[in-house]
This record gives C-alpha cells, sequence and structure tokens, in this order.
C-alpha cells in the first residue's frame, strides 16, 4: 500500500486507484524533460605538447645508472626448498662483502666500517635471533614483491654517513639472487602492496624525495619506476636540515617482519 500523510495520520489509498493517478505524473514528466543532448558550455582548446629543440641529437648513453637494473647471483647460500625465510641475511651480506672487496674490505674501499661491523653480528644462524650490539643489519621484512606467490627478502643495513642500504633478494632457479640494491639518506621504507617506497632527505627544507620500487618481469629485477620530490608538512626541519620525518608504517602494518634484530 502506498502512504500519505496528511495531519499527522495515514490515510490507505487503493493500489489499482494509486497507479492510475501516477500515469499522468509520468506523462508531465516526459514532457519536460525530452532527453536532448545538451551544450556544457565553452571549454578551452586543447594545446598540444611542443617540442623544444627539435635539431638536437638524441643522446645515445645513460649519465647515470640509477634505477637500473642492478642484480647479482649470491654465492654459496641457499636454503632448503627455496625458503626465503631459512636464508641468514647476515650470511647473505657477508658473502656479497667478501665478493666486493673494491667496496668494503680492499685499501681504497668506500665501507671498510660495515664489513668490521659484520664481526658484530652473532648468532646469524639463526635469522630470528638478536645479532649483537654494533651490528648493521637491520630486522628482516618478507613480501611477495615479484608475484611469483612466494615471499621475498628486504634486508636493510647501516653505512657511515647516515646512510641505509635497502636490498631485496629472491630465488631464482635455486639460487639466492639479489634484485635490488640502492643507498639513500632515508627516512623510511614502506610496503604498498608489491612495491617498496623509500623516503629520503632532501636538501630543501621541507621537502623529500620518494622513489617506488616495482618489479619488471622483462628485467627481472626492481625498477625505479617512480621518483619525485614531494613538499612535506609545514617545512620543519630535523636538526641536521633534513625534513622531519613523517609516521611509517609499523612493523604490525608487515605480519611478515621477523622479530626484531638489533
Amino acid at each position: 500500500m502506498i502512504q500519505h500523510r496528511r495531519a499527522g495520520t495515514f490515510r490507505r489509498v487503493p493500489r489499482a486507484f494509486a497507479l492510475l493517478a501516477a500515469v499522468p505524473l509520468v506523462a508531465l514528466a516526459g514532457c519536460g524533460d525530452p532527453g536532448d543532448l545538451r551544450g556544457a558550455g565553452g571549454t578551452p582548446t586543447a594545446v598540444g605538447p611542443s617540442r623544444l629543440w627539435p635539431t638536437l641529437a638524441p643522446a645515445t648513453t645513460p649519465a647515470l645508472d640509477y634505477g637500473e637494473a642492478d642484480t647479482e647471483v649470491v654465492e654459496g647460500v641457499g636454503a632448503a626448498h627455496d625458503d626465503i625465510r631459512r636464508v641468514d641475511p647476515v650470511a647473505a651480506l657477508r658473502a656479497q662483502v667478501a665478493a666486493h672487496p673494491d667496496e668494503y674490505t680492499g685499501e681504497d674501499a668506500d665501507y671498510p666500517e660495515t664489513a668490521e661491523r659484520l664481526d658484530a653480528c652473532t648468532g646469524s644462524s639463526s635469522p630470528g635471533a638478536s645479532r649483537g650490539k654494533g651490528c648493521p643489519v637491520l630486522q628482516s621484512y618478507y613480501r611477495d614483491l615479484t608475484g611469483d606467490g612466494r615471499d621475498d627478502l628486504v634486508l636493510g643495513f647501516t653505512l657511515p654517513g647516515d646512510q641505509l642500504a635497502v636490498r631485496v633478494y629472491t630465488f631464482e632457479k635455486h639460487r639466492l639472487v639479489q634484485v635490488m640494491d640502492t643507498t639513500d639518506a632515508v627516512i623510511g621504507v614502506e610496503f604498498a602492496g608489491s612495491e617498496l617506497i623509500i623516503r629520503a632527505a632532501s636538501k630543501l627544507p621541507g621537502y623529500e624525495y620518494r622513489t617506488v620500487w616495482a618489479w619488471d618481469t622483462h628485467q627481472h629485477a626492481m625498477l625505479a619506476t617512480r621518483d619525485e620530490i614531494l613538499r612535506v608538512g609545514d617545512g620543519a626541519t630535523t636538526p641536521s636540515g633534513s625534513p622531519a620525518p613523517r609516521p611509517s608504517a609499523s612493523p604490525s602494518d608487515s605480519p611478515t617482519a621477523s622479530p626484531s634484530a638489533e
């Protein structure tokens, strides 16, 4: 039944009468709205891109290698059934330090401190164990970043000068492979689905760099798919002159984080 409110009371109207009464209303509504197209007013004229220096010869080699595929097989480190969670992150880093004396142990090495501090990493045979005071390797995180349905390892370790190295490892053909390597003055690292977002300090007060790393199936590596400088907060800075860090995702946001490793 259709109910009509009048003076605080309800009056019931027979269904047949109500339907007949509604017909003229529909007809009138149709007359007032023929459904024709209506103009939306003036629109701005489309302007196509204008090419600058059209006669300039295109570059043939990149100026920087930032964001390019950086992969490496980690020799001598593996895990049963290619289970990345059984990989000892400290052992993986030690293997790479040994493989790159020019960076860590040679006479003119860039990061000899890091190699020395690895000696402080105790209990490294168990990835979930405390790694000892002074160990540069941070706690491990696990997430499927490559899209193969298996977890990958995200490893971070500190370097001199407030730098943080971030690496991603996966198994390919039963070999442990590093598929991402980047170093920066990191403010925070976050997961966003299958992407890894790294926020880094900028010399411009109130700004930060933000780089999104994502898996590229052609390169079989994590590539920097988006790199931008963004305005953050009200321009407040830390004592070092870097933008004040914003809250980052807590470990509870990723249930696959291993226990604290510091």
